[in-house]
């Protein structure tokens, strides 16, 4: 009886069987067509690879098991001791605590280039063995819109490779791609996956050479993602389209809303009008600008923490881009690691809130943010 199940089901099995020696041989001479074991490739996790790396028009993936594996995998994609990375000065915390603290160990350095710098001469950043760029498509918790273009160009100018992770954006609004990059990562543990039951991440190449490269490194670091999850992920792969359209749609209500508030000081917003990147955020995206704000309330922790109090549908879970609403706080959490003047330097305060905006009725949502900063 011959099956063909409409899903892929979920091979969760660590080792696969070979016939004979004929077999085994087939499987090295064979690259893809067989399996051995769930280190070096599982059909689950070669399946999101390949769907993400299809959305984003690459030449090929490693899903990993984190979105901070997939940074790692990308660094080391290109990178060996000696060599120098450069890194947007606000990007993500994990992602700076990862090369501040540990790509030093194995003797890779690290070189911070201020947000207004990246898409211009990088030359006052360099070092003789810089090897790439790494940015974030949509900054966070700020919301900066990096030009892609102009930041190719700086890096093309000096044979730099274009590290983008595009996680805050998705391959629904931004092809990194398609402006030049060399390499793109997502956190799948966000928008991807979606529903805030999957850890994971993915690292997607441009070219072959890079693809099989990262193969290579996601294998022997063991950074390859299991079924379980990558099956998990696949299922929320499904409906990204969806999801990301009704999460700007809420996000960009919210933002005018929050925008015309009293006790709100500030929105970062690229879908506002009065956002310094507006209009590239609508070159790079179209007419839709993420499901991801922040917002300054005043300057003092128990502001905050009445706000966190009284909101019934902004949880305070330090995590991102689920279905259901969140908020988080970059100061205590994601950035708590810079010193004050340099949480002050890339515009952490202790007012600011960023709010993961969900899918649910945008009118229940709104009302609950009424009612919490009345308070």
């Amino acid at each position: 009886m011959h099956i063909h199940p409409k899903i892929t089901p979920i091979y969760q099995s660590s080792v696969f069987k070979f016939e004979d020696l004929n077999e085994l041989e087939l499987y090295f001479g064979e690259a893809g067509s067989r399996y051995m074991y769930s280190r070096y490739a599982n059909p689950n996790s070669d399946e999101l690879a390949e769907a993400i790396s299809r959305l984003e028009k690459g030449a090929g993936a490693v899903a990993t098991g984190s979105g901070m594996a997939a940074i790692f995998a990308a660094i080391l994609c290109y990178c060996q001791a000696g060599d120098q990375v450069l890194c947007a000065q606000d990007i993500y915390g994990g992602s700076s605590s990862l090369l501040n603290q540990e790509l030093g160990r194995l003797g890779i350095s690290v070189g911070y280039v201020p947000f207004d710098d990246l898409s211009r001469d990088l030359t006052p950043y360099l070092q003789p063995r810089t090897r790439l760029l790494l940015c974030e498509t949509i900054s966070n918790p700020l919301l900066r819109v990096v030009g892609l273009r102009g930041a190719a160009e700086a890096c093309r100018a000096h044979g730099l490779k274009l590290v983008v992770d595009n996680t805050f954006a998705t391959p629904v609004l931004t092809r990194p791609f398609d402006h030049g990059a060399d390499l793109v990562v997502h956190s799948v543990t966000k928008y991807l996956a979606g529903h805030s039951d999957v850890t994971a991440g993915v690292a997607v190449a441009r070219a072959p050479e890079d693809a099989a490269r990262l193969r290579q490194v996601g294998s022997l670091f063991g950074l390859t993602l299991s079924p379980m999850e990558s099956w998990l992920a696949v299922r929320g792969l499904k409906t990204l389209r969806l999801r990301v359209q009704a999460h700007c749609h809420n996000a960009q209500a919210i933002a005018e809303f929050l925008s015309r508030h009293p006790a709100v000081q500030q929105v970062h917003y690229p879908g506002l009008p009065n956002h310094p990147q507006h209009l590239l955020a609508a070159d790079q995206g179209g007419t839709l600008f993420g499901g991801m704000l922040s917002c300054r309330l005043a300057d003092e922790a128990e502001v905050v923490n009445r706000f966190m109090r009284r909101t019934r549908r902004f949880p305070f879970a330090p995590s991102l881009a689920g279905v259901d609403s969140s908020l988080s706080y970059p100061l205590g959490t994601s950035h708590r690691a810079l010193t004050p003047e340099q949480q002050a330097e890339v515009g952490i305060t202790s007012g600011l809130v960023r709010l993961s905006v969900g899918i649910e009725p945008v009118e229940e949502l709104l009302a609950d943010l009424q009612q919490a900063l009345d308070s």
